[in-house]
């Protein structure tokens, strides 16, 4: 077990009954070290600051009574964003359609970036189409470093059209 899957396995099942979801937990080294935690309402409304501030709270007696981090540490509870990173199976589902960006682990096809948009979702791997050369590549989950949804006017019509209907 690593850290974040040790956090990521106490503070979940919290989070759920008060109504929201863990995006990804981060631990970050760099200066002071910093919890960071990406979570999003499970009704699909926008996470505000009073939403962090609760998750804020539900966590905090967590980590205060199991200390899945040794000494001194900040915590950080944000929203994933318009831009928001894709992590989970699910997350790449609810994206079909769109234009993403994907890092590897290692060089598939000679490279280890690709922007394209997202076609195809299955349990062991996603497809994107890559435009500027007229092809689909597919990229195994477990080859997957990082991904996250590309800025595009298509996503931000998709986010407009999602907050009319609250």
């Amino acid at each position: 077990m690593n850290q974040v899957e040790d956090i990521e396995r106490l503070i979940a099942p919290a989070l759920m009954p008060a109504g929201y979801d863990l995006v990804r937990v981060c631990v970050s080294e760099s200066g002071r070290r910093t919890l960071q935690l990406m979570v999003e309402r499970l009704d699909g409304v926008a996470i505000s600051v009073n939403d962090c501030a609760t998750v804020s709270k539900t966590v905090s007696v967590l980590l205060d009574a199991e200390d899945p981090i040794s000494g001194h540490y900040d915590l950080e509870v944000s929203s994933p964003g318009i831009d928001r990173p894709l992590i989970r199976e699910e997350d790449f589902n609810s994206y079909l359609g769109f234009d993403v960006e994907v890092q590897t682990k290692k060089k598939i096809s000679g490279q280890k970036k690709f922007c394209g948009r997202l076609v195809k979702v299955t349990e062991l791997a996603v497809s994107l189409s890559i435009c500027a050369v007229e092809k689909t590549i597919e990229i195994p989950f477990l080859s997957i470093k990082d991904a996250k949804l590309s800025l595009t006017e298509d996503l931000l019509l998709s986010s407009r059209s999602s907050t009319d209907n609250e």
